[in-house]
């Protein structure tokens, strides 16, 4: 049991009791209790386990005995019990766009809807109209949720399955038979939405590590396991497969298995033009060809072929051949080359912790500077801002920089709303204050495509906007983007100076990787911000510094890999 999970229980106790209808205070102790343990400083899950947590404040008696059962035995009979009052599908409806608990426990409670299937059924039928609260926009929005989960049943964002990901290849890594290793596929190409992870390993006891793979504890079931492959599907429904081949073989199944197709068919396009034929064991040559030279690694399959090495996140026929033929493949961003980040919230409006909280995290992570962007006044739902809070946060920001003596500074922003008409949420006298500003859409998604354009264009012409956050509002697998002409977007972002955010939230990633090419060649600069809501966030850097690496973006083209005084002058504070 790690801090999240434990703190996964305790919302998700809230939520059934939310449903059973419980009182108020009963749940927020259990959303409070969540939010401590994810915050605690020390160890929490350790002090559970010594039974230590008398003197943690928030966490009250019968609290204290619920995690330490859950820290010491990985399970909480309490919540076993109140899961099983409910059917297990039940817990599906939480997935669907525009469903809380309160919706849902009328569904239940009503029209004994237990599960999307019944909530399409209902849907499609008409009686969920009877229920108040569901009129015809609000039942096409849950029909158009149900469609896009449907479409994407057996897709997953990257960010929730790195952390598996990783485990299993380091699983695969410290076997005794292990020479070799590395994820393939779409994993190690860095795309957004995945269908499965794929490990390679060279071995000389093939069976014995495919056997070993599909033994792993984290299997849910064995999909196949011979002599050379295994495939193994885990607890969320991902499949995992190894490939297990000889040293010699590696390199070229390596650069086969990572793919795209659409790469591999021009790799191998070009290597038949000098008598190869190139496949994932071996080059093949034809009779009178001269032989290829010695393959040790993935490198000297493209060297062979005349090319500069193309890292896999370029792999997907988007220009790439042309740029290694002529030496133009660019030093992608590195995770290292960051120095700071912009968009990040705190409890001052929906974010789960303090300033110093973020601030002492980014110090942590060897960070220069952190910018805090709680939201504004129109976003009521995550307790936006008014005036006069914002300024006294920029007031508190200024007094905690004073302790760094300028080792570490916070930079006072704010994530500003683009009203419908394009005006923003602040007046230009409060904006004039801040040390930067993140605009972002979070309303009217419907607007058709020209009004959207213009709207964020409008706000991008406002001289005290520094940066347009997540520009397409989408949320993988749950939301599509709003409609709106990226290129243009782009084009006024080159004119006016307007950073583009990528916002590494793996919800989001957006900008979406396959236009960044457009704005490096454009000269718009990029900001890979986390918006992180608690200190665990601020990691998403990681998923940010992947896809600016598939969009080709340099250290030159990411603002936030500028030192503390260089981000200081290009914002034009004292």
């Amino acid at each position: 049991m790690t801090r999240e999970d434990i703190a996964d229980v305790l919302d998700n106790i809230a939520l059934l009791l939310e449903l059973k209808g419980e009182n108020v205070f009963k749940t927020r102790a259990y959303k409070n209790g969540a939010e401590i343990v994810r915050s605690h400083d020390e160890d929490i899950v350790q002090l559970a386990k010594n039974d230590q947590l008398e003197n943690i404040a928030g966490i009250g008696k019968a609290l204290q005995e619920k995690i330490h059962e859950l820290a010491t035995t990985g399970k909480l009979e309490f919540y076993e019990n109140l899961r099983a009052e409910f059917p297990p599908t039940l817990f599906e409806l939480f997935d669907i766009q525009g469903l809380g608990p309160k919706k849902i426990k009328a569904l239940y409670d009503k029209l004994d809807i237990d599960s999307i299937t019944s909530l399409k059924e209902a849907c499609e039928t008409g009686s969920i109209s009877e229920l108040r609260g569901f009129g015809t926009k609000t039942v096409e929005k849950l029909l158009a949720a149900i469609e896009l989960r449907e479409k994407f049943a057996s897709h997953f964002r990257l960010g929730d399955v790195a952390v598996m990901a990783e485990v299993l290849l380091e699983s695969v890594r410290n076997h005794p038979a292990t020479l070799r290793c590395c994820h393939a596929g779409s994993y190690r190409r860095s795309k957004e939405i995945l269908h499965d992870i794929d490990i390679l390993v060279a071995t000389d006891r093939p069976a014995e590590l495919t056997k070993y793979f599909s033994e792993l504890d984290e299997v849910e079931e064995i999909i196949a396991c011979g002599d050379t492959k295994a495939s193994i599907r885990l607890e969320n429904g991902l499949q995992a497969d190894l490939r297990a081949v000889s040293n010699k073989a590696f390199p070229f199944a390596l650069q086969y298995f990572s793919g795209s197709k659409e790469h591999n068919v021009v790799l191998r396009q070009r290597a038949l033009k000098r008598g190869w034929s190139l496949n994932e064991y071996d080059f093949t040559v034809k009779e009178g060809a001269e032989e290829p030279p010695p393959i040790n690694d993935e490198s000297d399959i493209y060297k062979a072929l005349q090319l500069d090495f193309i890292p896999p996140e370029l792999r997907e026929n988007r220009g790439e051949f042309e740029a290694a033929e002529n030496g133009q493949i660019p030093r992608l961003v590195e995770l290292e080359n960051l120095r700071g980040t912009f968009h990040n919230h705190t409890t001052a409006s929906d974010g789960r912790n303090s300033l110093e909280e973020m601030a002492e995290a980014a110090i942590d992570l060897g960070l220069e500077y952190l910018g805090i962007a709680d939201h504004s006044k129109a976003s009521f739902q995550a307790n936006g801002l008014y005036p006069e809070r914002l300024l006294k946060q920029i007031e508190e920001i200024k007094k905690l920089n004073q302790q760094w003596d300028g080792s570490f500074r916070l930079l006072a922003g704010s994530e500003v709303d683009i009203l419908k008409d394009g005006s923003l949420d602040f007046s230009d006298d409060i904006l004039s204050q801040l040390d930067y500003v993140v605009a972002s859409v979070h309303n009217a998604f419907t607007l058709p495509e020209k009004e959207m354009t213009a709207r964020i264009i409008k706000a991008m012409e406002n001289p005290h906007v520094t940066m347009l956050g997540h520009l397409t509002g989408r949320l993988l697998l749950r939301r599509e983007a709003y409609a709106v002409n990226v290129d243009k977007i782009i084009d006024c972002a080159a004119e006016t100076g307007t950073i583009i955010e990528l916002n590494c939230n793996p919800r989001r990633l957006d900008m979406d990787w396959r236009h960044w090419h457009k704005a490096k060649d454009k000269g718009v600069k990029c900001a890979i911000n986390p918006d992180a809501h608690r200190v665990e966030q601020l990691q998403f850097l990681a998923f940010g510094v992947r896809l600016a690496r598939k969009g080709w973006l340099t250290k030159n083209d990411v603002i936030n890999t500028k030192t503390l005084p260089d981000v200081l002058n290009f914002l034009n504070i004292q």
